[in-house]
């Protein structure tokens, strides 16, 4: 048997350089590179390994260990889970780091290898430098906070040990049903300590993502299900654009008159102009789409996982009259809302399911056409309003005074809506450009009002919904689709709270544009308060004396070396936006736009929420009212 002679560290790299992924006849690479922040950890060991021979792996230095696993994790999402990147950090602070992300990863069964360094196999010198102690278990590290947030765990104490453990890593990792993030931490002295693996354990390896086909008795229930219901409805979940469904999905739609709805996940699977998609479902979904929810005796979920915003906390269908068909790889998503299951690949099903529904054709008529035109009618007069202290709209009036509106008018220098600002984007860029955004308001007006007119150019993390997703996630993007423009949609919020891969960025001349939507404050949960009773209590920015704050943030990024623009109306933002296109490098443009100018709820649209059951305000009592007889025709399971 012939071996060679490597450190754990060395044998790792080698191993990662031999991945490969199979999909309908195409084979390549699978690991495209790997982000780092070394420290004394990983940078003797794994950090000595990538200097000595990197092989074809792209090596980026991260600035953060949350922003660069977030790039990693937008760029799987974006090339549909065919290639990854690998994240090594030190161990301690620089693992406990990835907890977020790696939740993020597998709330979105994204791919990503998570390669902490962990504490001492031998415990000789122990306590090292950033190790925490328990006193009921020595064997407890920073690295176990990582177990309930990874799809596969391991920690490697013996250098032989790495063999099997990424070989399961990889198995999980390229298993569409079981996709997520694989943890695999290496004791930090055992990354350098050497070994004579198994030459065959270096040998080119291709993972074979084969399409599951439904049974035939899958099938044929199925069948029996759509050509019994009247009105049937398809939900596109992520599920639907990892299959790459979008073509026999759009056959079935318009041979049997179905309509379509979209999770956030299953947007921009198939573009708005299709005739019969009505957009976005559930808590921020369309009106659209809720209505025909609402009509459905059939409900087709195509890779969802039923989502409390996808379906209004369960009370957007009529759960008396409807049935489920799922359609999911998952076995446990296709049990979801005791649906009928169908454990299979999403396009070989509806490719095989296609053909035996001849004759059959739902009894929508024209009411898809009608919603559609009734939303699009909606929507344009959402484009149309304008804000000034002269003409104050009634819907604001309900949470904010003409006194507080005024004076953040004056705060922020700008009378410039939301929605407004939104559209224009929308209007202004390439259709073909590729938008990213995660938490706040922002989700909500996007699944409502953005028209994804390409496949595949609508990227929303809302699995997790995780805050800081989104300008690191922009730097995956440009990874993944170096060619094409791409935009961070993003509150200054979540822009506050991690940024640090926009410098990553900057410093490998990987252009992204970062559209700041800047409300000085937490909008979308000041909102949530107030909409349940609430007050306005602590989520807008404000200093001890009770001044607005207003940061200068088109100043940050010209400091960190991006081009920057101030735009605070229509005109400005188009020309901002026209001039970004031009640039090579990263730009930034800060909009200053008036808190409580976003899209509110439509027909359908309720989230169950921790309500207090007591309280001495008039407002939250009234909501807990509301919530009990809203639970009354919420399905229970």
């Amino acid at each position: 048997m012939k071996t060679f002679r490597l450190t754990t560290a060395q044998a790792l790299i080698k191993f990662l350089n031999q991945q490969y992924i199979h999909v309908d006849g195409e084979e390549i690479p699978f690991v495209e590179g790997i982000f780092n922040i070394f420290g004394h950890g990983n940078v003797l060991g794994i950090g000595q390994a990538l200097e000595s021979d990197s092989g074809h792996l792209k090596v980026i230095q991260g600035k953060n260990e949350q922003g660069m696993a977030h790039a990693a994790i937008a760029y799987s999402k974006q090339l549909l889970r065919k290639k990854i990147y690998a994240i090594t950090t030190s161990s301690g602070p620089g693992s406990a780091n990835l907890v977020t992300a790696a939740g993020t990863a597998l709330a979105n069964n994204i791919p990503i290898l998570l390669i902490p360094a962990d504490t001492y196999a031998t415990r000789q010198p122990d306590p090292v430098l950033q190790q925490i102690e328990q006193e009921h278990s020595l064997a407890i590290t920073t690295n176990d906070a990582l177990k309930p947030v990874s799809r596969y765990w391991d920690r490697v104490t013996r250098p032989e040990q790495l063999m099997s453990s990424l070989i399961r890593a990889f198995e999980v990792m390229t298993d569409p049903a079981k996709a997520g993030p694989a943890t695999v931490c290496i004791s930090q002295d055992v990354e350098g300590e050497a070994f004579d693996f198994d030459e065959k354990f270096f040998e080119k390896r291709v993972h074979y993502i084969d399409r599951k086909p439904a049974s035939d008795r899958e099938l044929k229930g199925a069948a029996k299900l759509i050509k019994a219901s009247k009105k049937p409805l398809i939900v596109v979940g992520g599920g639907a654009k990892y299959s790459e469904a979008r073509d026999i999905l759009v056959e079935f739609s318009e041979k049997y008159n179905v309509p379509l709805v979209e999770t956030q996940a299953g947007k921009s699977t198939i573009e708005h102009s299709f005739k019969n998609n009505l957009g976005g479902l559930g808590i921020t979904g369309t009106l659209a789409a809720n209505k025909a929810a609402q009509q459905a005796d059939l409900v087709i979920g195509v890779g969802t996982r039923y989502t409390d915003f996808a379906t209004s906390s369960k009370t957007i269908f009529n759960f008396d009259e409807s049935k489920f068909l799922n359609v999911n790889i998952s076995r446990m998503q296709a049990y979801k809302l005791d649906g009928y299951q169908v454990v299979a690949d999403a396009r070989t099903t509806f490719e095989a399911l296609t053909p035996m529904l001849e004759g059959y054709v739902s009894e929508f008529g024209d009411t898809i056409t009608e919603l559609k035109e009734e939303w699009l009618a909606e929507r344009d007069r959402l484009s149309k309003i304008t804000y000034s202290r002269e003409d104050f709209v009634p819907e604001i009036k309900d949470h904010f005074s003409q006194e507080v509106m005024n004076e953040y008018a004056d705060a922020l220098g700008t009378e410039f809506a939301q929605t407004t600002a939104l559209l224009t984007i929308n209007d202004t860029i390439d259709p073909d450009s590729i938008i990213i955004c995660a938490a706040g308001s922002l989700p909500g007006d996007l699944q409502r009002l953005w028209h994804s007119s390409v496949p595949n150019t609508y990227h929303l993390e809302y699995g997790y919904s995780c805050m800081g997703y989104e300008v690191s996630g922009t730097l995956g993007l440009k990874l993944a689709e170096p060619s094409k423009e791409v935009y961070t949609i993003v509150g200054d919020g979540s822009f506050l709270m991690l940024h640090s891969e926009f410098v990553t960025a900057i410093q490998y001349n990987k252009k992204i544009n970062v559209l700041l939507f800047d409300n000085s404050g937490y909008g979308c949960i000041n909102n949530l308060q107030m909409d349940f009773g609430g007050g306005s209590y602590f989520c807008e920015f404000r200093t001890d004396d009770n001044q607005i704050l207003n940061v200068d943030y088109a100043k940050v990024a010209e400091g960190y070396g991006a081009k920057a623009y101030r735009a605070n109306t229509e005109e400005e933002l188009k020309a901002a936006l026209e001039d970004a296109k031009k640039q090579d490098c990263s730009t930034l443009i800060e909009m200053k736009v008036l808190p409580k100018t976003m899209t509110d709820g439509y027909e359908g649209s309720w989230w169950n929420l921790g309500v207090s059951e007591v309280s001495d305000r008039e407002g939250i009592q009234k909501a807990y009212e509301l919530k009990q007889e809203k639970l009354k025709n919420a399905k229970q399971y």
